[in-house]
């Protein structure tokens, strides 16, 4: 498999959460980054934070790295080892997965020190 390369996306981003049974706000779809996930206990939605979901409990402050891909979905532990690093520098984080590849929010004061530990980890950033 090719060497693993990063995009540092601009903006920050607000992760949400609402009740299960919740309708999808209008608002998160219309933005051109939004991950919705429901499950029995919730409904999380993730989306740039200029984008104004009311009524929820959310997390401000979030950046977002995302693995270039698309990636084999057969591959084995990119993630894994990508919150390895990311876990021996005392970073916390909020992973997402696509069909194509992987995302990966990182408090936003804490970025700068995530970037600098993939890179030293040997990860690319594009």
């Amino acid at each position: 498999m090719p060497p693993i390369e990063l995009t540092l996306l601009d903006g920050t981003y607000t992760i949400h959460r609402l009740p299960p049974d919740a309708n999808i706000p209008a608002e998160a779809l219309q933005s051109a980054f939004c991950s919705i996930t429901r499950t029995p206990d919730e409904l999380s939605i993730v989306c740039p934070s200029s984008v104004t979901i009311t009524g929820t409990d959310r997390s401000d402050g979030w950046s977002c790295l995302q693995l270039l891909g698309p990636l084999d979905l057969n591959a084995i532990g990119i993630l894994s080892e990508l919150t390895a690093v990311l876990s021996n520098a005392h970073i916390s984080i909020f992973a997402l997965s696509t069909y194509n590849t992987d995302y990966l929010l990182v408090r936003s004061p804490h970025i700068d020190t995530a970037v600098t530990a993939l890179q030293a980890a040997g990860y690319r950033f594009r």
